[in-house]
């Protein structure tokens, strides 16, 4: 069987679930061969080998038939240029957040330039944000905490193999800082509403408690502001992301907190409302 005529035998097991993404039936069929993108397609009408087509046909069945994400089945995710390792304990990173990250490397060079900061990521999962930033700005001293002891697991791991400079902490948001002061503090806190449908996919396998955000989405933002007040050092900056219906209530609960701020609220590639940026 040629890659063209397996990958899209993929696609079609792949849409009997109208849920799920064809997109990963291509994605699949690339890791599995190990050719580069352009490899791929100047090979689309080759043979594959049946080692290939074995792996891959069992990938694209646990895909379908018992609803394993993408990235478990091949033990990663992509994000910002890195491969981060994920399971069961952790958020998958999804591209949204990439931009998070990409807009507190943005701040980083537009407020702080050529300084060294304190950088806090709270609810940090698999670690993407905070070692990605450890990462891309060496004046940045992250630290992260997480309530979860598993999935901290996750983001040491990722650190150790990536070469991040991030601390740890487990406990609850901002608790286990204790005594530290922060120039920036980034999160992309739990902010589904618990009585919100969640698809399978997700509800299956992603952790619920990075998941849900109490019965409007926002009490891990209210109360990360609240605590807030006590860890942003002067003028510091406080980045979110959020769910795309809550612009407005986000601004009225920073404002709330830090009456003077500047807030700037950012888009998504989807064009829908997604962050928060508080300038104290």
């Amino acid at each position: 069987m040629t890659y063209k005529k397996l990958m899209n035998l993929g696609i079609k097991k792949i849409e009997t679930n109208e849920s799920l993404e064809i997109e990963v039936a291509k994605l699949l069929l690339m890791h599995y061969s190990t050719m580069s993108p352009t490899q791929f397609y100047l090979n689309f009408d080759k043979e594959v080998s049946a080692d290939v087509e074995a792996i891959y046909l069992k990938a694209i069945d646990q895909y379908v038939l018992e609803l394993i994400p993408m990235q478990h089945i091949l033990g990663f995710a992509p994000f910002f240029g890195y491969d981060f390792i994920v399971n069961e304990h952790v958020l998958i990173p999804r591209r949204e957040t990439e931009l998070l990250a990409e807009h507190a490397l943005y701040v980083y060079d537009t407020k702080f330039s050529g300084k060294t900061i304190d950088v806090c990521d709270i609810g940090t999962g698999s670690g993407c944000i905070a070692i990605t930033l450890s990462l891309e700005e060496a004046n940045m001293n992250v630290v992260a905490s997480d309530i979860s002891e598993e999935a901290l697991k996750v983001a040491k791991r990722n650190n150790e193999a990536l070469g991040g400079s991030v601390k740890f902490y487990q406990g609850d948001l901002l608790e286990p800082l204790k005594g530290l002061k922060f120039d920036m503090i980034v999160s992309n806190p739990p902010y589904i509403p618990k009585n919100e449908d969640v698809m399978d996919l997700v509800k299956k396998n992603e952790p619920s408690v990075a998941l849900f955000g109490g019965d409007s989405g926002l009490v891990f933002y209210d109360r990360i502001l609240k605590e807030s007040l006590n860890y942003l050092k002067p003028n510091g900056v406080i980045l979110f992301e959020h769910a795309y219906d809550k612009k407005e209530e986000m601004k009225a609960l920073c404002l709330h907190y830090y009456k003077d701020a500047t807030i700037e609220q950012l888009k998504d590639l989807s064009q829908k409302d997604r962050m928060t940026i508080i300038y104290t």
